[in-house]
């Protein structure tokens, strides 16, 4: 079943390609739905920008839509940047957004953190439904690895002891991140 992924972030096409690779789920893009439209996100939490995305591309489609909202939460900073993760710093760019993480955390002996992803399933008649997925770890002193994007330089999955998110394998990271457990989740949340 086809179903539209209502983003224009490449990496995270890639990723829940993956993620549902063999769930009988296609996550088609943007583009291949014939959409070339940014979905907003002006909401407050998670929950709130993955559904007004997905009502967002469904009122264009009306089709079956999938939407996520996701981003990384530091307990030493009350939860931020949360779902303010892309556009953390004054420039939204990865770099800038993780150099200003450390900045933040300079000296902080606390490095608790956590990647949160809601996904928001929206479809004919009304219907629409929610998963979470989160995963638990710290952030480090330093960027690590070359693989991954966004946080996944700094973010070092309790699950992956030395090892930061960016150091593992595609398979690795998708079986402990937010985002694969999140995901994971959608052949089941269709009526």
């Amino acid at each position: 079943m086809r179903v539209v992924f209502a983003t224009n972030n490449a990496h995270k096409v890639d990723e829940v390609r993956e993620i549902l690779r063999g769930t009988g789920l296609e996550a088609v893009t943007l583009a291949e739905a014939g959409l070339d439209v940014d979905p907003p996100e002006t909401g407050d939490t998670f929950e709130a920008n993955a559904l007004q995305k997905a009502h967002f591309v469904h009122a264009r489609t009306s089709g079956w839509v999938v939407a996520d909202d996701s981003g990384i939460e530091v307990d030493v900073l009350g939860g931020a940047p949360g779902v303010h993760s892309k556009r953390f710093s004054p420039e939204g760019t990865t770099p800038a957004n993780n150099a200003l993480l450390l900045e933040r955390l300079a000296g902080a002996e606390d490095r608790r953190a956590r990647f949160r992803c809601v996904v928001a399933l929206v479809g004919p008649d009304g219907y629409e439904r929610i998963a979470e997925g989160a995963c638990e770890g710290r952030i480090a002193l330093e960027p690590r690895g070359t693989d991954g994007f966004g946080y996944d330089p700094l973010f070092l999955p309790d699950e992956a002891p030395g090892r930061a998110m960016a150091e593992l394998t595609v398979d690795a990271k998708n079986a402990i991140s937010h985002r694969g457990r999140a995901f994971r989740q959608l052949p089941g949340l269709f009526p």
